[in-house]
């Protein structure tokens, strides 16, 4: 695989917000009760040690626990961040395959609990835990 590869499965990510545009290509792929985003790591993304930034880690893993709870509830309703706690287990570089796996945990009426590793390479480099409100839909 060459630093421009992208893994089978992974699509265009289908959902835009102005914080991840400096970020793109995002990609994501969807599983039953999950969904992963990924992305090629590069200069935008770094830190001034030139080390992939934490705060890019959190907001994707944030990103994809939320996305995840969608999938899980059929997309019927939406959800915002109630908490969110993230353990940085090791670090990447630019051109690695960052892999933020989204898991659900439990879903409620009005709670969904939700999970991810971060992965560089497939080496795991942060973990993250999530809780997300769901938010009424209007009308």
């Amino acid at each position: 695989m060459t630093a421009t590869d992208i893994p089978a499965g992974f699509e265009p990510h289908f959902r835009k917000a102005p914080l991840t545009d400096p970020w793109e290509p995002l990609y994501s792929k969807k599983a039953d009760k999950a969904v992963i985003i990924g992305l090629r790591l590069a200069k935008p993304h770094t830190n001034a040690r030139g080390l992939i930034h934490g705060g890019l880690i959190a907001a994707l893993a944030d990103a994809a626990m939320g996305y995840s709870c969608a999938q899980a509830t059929g997309w019927t309703t939406s959800f915002v961040t109630i908490s969110l706690s993230v353990d940085y287990v090791g670090a990447a570089e630019i051109g690695q395959w960052l892999a933020v796996e989204g898991e659900v945990i439990k879903t409620g009426s009005t709670i969904c609990f939700a999970q991810c590793l971060v992965k560089a390479d497939d080496t795991v480099i942060a973990r993250a835990s999530g809780t997300f409100r769901v938010v009424p839909k209007k009308g």
